[in-house]
């Protein structure tokens, strides 16, 4: 083994450096870096040894003479997942999965594994549990009959050599930040010890076609423990959302080289496990009062799921020089060019006026799809003036008081109609081609005439 020496490595990038500096000299981030024991991977490894050669070497090859076919791909046991996936699991693909603590991350991994069992090999490597806490969360979920293989460890070279012996087609390890390679010094959890085993399973899955499910720890400010060029090595990013005080819980791709990104799915957590929401949108807009002011049915956009949610705003006169502005669930910032253009084009005055905004059920919408129901619901709480039950809204409101048109109309015509709504107000330009019978649909161009339209139904 390489003697081993102090080194200064970046939490954001994974830089080392011999001595500490405020700023990382590679990504430029400030006082990322942190002290740690390590030493260079090396190749006279015994245990390292043997993992070197999973495939034989690689030829190079002109594109025009490779045939890409179509993507493989078989079930994770969960619909819901399988969407945000893009469709299902890909053999050789590795998969990133991030959540807070005691968000269902266990659980969901454990169900789908035990789905899984039925039909493939899968190997379960917990490094945070023994073999009797697994099997204790199992009887709970109901799925203790499993076929699922275990393996308490979190030595990477014994993990490896075990997943060479049993050949799984799925193997998850939970977490990441326990395991350890002994080809470093430094402790488990450390920047060069997820580096470097992130990267050596990583080849492993690529080589002998295996998927692989890396579960990740998340840092205060919600982000992946580790280096960022964890996220890079891998191919699908899934973030595990929800509040811990709500039974959702929303699963969100990233990043995803075989599908699309931003796709969510949407579970809810009960005393048997995580159970699958297949109409999230009739979820998140259940009203306990129907004539509330300041509140709107949003046409949102999730990947490709079109999803109403509910808009509430509330404003109030403030007593402070700088009123507060304050969004749960929605872009702060776009919340105060909205109010600007409000002023200007519609007359509507909040320079005096505390504003909350807040999306219900936890969702994040940042999309500018959102710009005109933020801008309805707080001008029904301005004026103390309820909104009609049956009318949902999209629609981006430009700079100049125009409504622009957004991505997807026609999907979002289609939810809209589906979940019985009688109104919908929309962009101009989106209404080519979208025909409607029950559904009373309003077109409208500019900022004002969403406004008359909208306090007249």
């Amino acid at each position: 083994m390489a003697k081993s020496k102090t080194v200064f490595s970046c939490s954001n990038c994974g830089s080392q450096f011999p001595k500490w500096a405020g700023q990382c000299q590679d990504c430029g981030d400030w006082n990322t870096l942190q002290e740690e024991i390590g030493a260079m991977p090396t190749s006279s490894s015994p245990k390292a040894a043997r993992f070197e050669g999973f495939a034989p070497k690689q030829k190079v090859q002109k594109l025009k003479s490779i045939n890409p076919g179509e993507t493989p791909r078989f079930s994770s046991g969960v619909a819901e997942l399988d969407r945000v996936l893009g469709g299902g699991l890909v053999p050789g693909s590795v998969i990133l999965l991030g959540g807070d603590p005691g968000i269902g991350k266990s659980t969901l991994i454990l169900q789908s594994l035990a789905l899984l069992s039925q039909q493939h090999e899968t190997l379960y490597v917990t490094g945070e549990e023994s073999v009797q806490q697994v099997a204790m969360r199992a009887e709970r979920l109901g799925v203790q009959d499993s076929d699922l293989a275990l393996l308490a460890d979190n030595q990477l070279e014994d993990i490896l050599n075990v997943a060479q012996q049993h050949k799984p087609q799925v193997l998850v390890i939970d977490s990441i930040q326990t395991l350890y390679t002994e080809t470093l010094t430094s402790a488990p959890g450390s920047v060069a010890q997820v580096r470097e085993t992130a990267s050596r399973m990583v080849r492993y899955g690529k080589q002998t076609g295996t998927t692989i499910v890396l579960v990740g720890h998340v840092t205060k400010e919600g982000a992946i423990a580790g280096p960022r060029v964890l996220e890079h090595m891998v191919d699908t990013v899934l973030y595990f959302e929800g509040e811990q005080n709500s039974r959702f819980r929303l699963i969100r791709a990233i990043k995803n080289r075989f599908g699309a990104v931003n796709e969510i799915g949407v579970f809810s957590m009960t005393d048997q496990g995580l159970k699958e929401v297949a109409n999230p949108s009739a979820m998140f807009i259940k009203r306990a009062q129907l004539d509330a002011t300041g509140s709107v049915i949003l046409v949102t956009q999730e990947g490709t799921r079109p999803l109403l949610v509910e808009v509430q705003s509330l404003v109030d006169q403030s007593s402070l020089a700088n009123p507060r502005r304050v969004t749960v669930g929605l872009d702060s910032q776009r919340l105060s060019m909205l109010l600007a253009v409000a002023n200007r084009h519609a007359g509507i005055t909040l320079y005096d006026q505390d504003v909350f905004a807040t999306v219900i059920g936890g969702v994040k919408v940042l999309e500018p799809a959102a710009d005109l129901a933020i801008l309805l619901s707080i001008i029904s709480s301005l004026r103390d003036k309820p909104l009609n039950a049956s009318l949902a809204v999209f629609g981006e409101v430009g700079l100049t008081g125009e409504i622009r048109p957004v991505q997807r109309g026609l999907d979002r015509v289609k939810e809209v109609e589906k979940l019985g709504f009688e109104y919908l107000i929309m962009p101009k330009a989106n209404s080519a081609g979208i025909k409607s019978g029950k559904l009373k649909i309003h077109t409208v161009s500019t900022l004002y005439e969403a406004l008359t339209i909208a306090f007249d139904l």
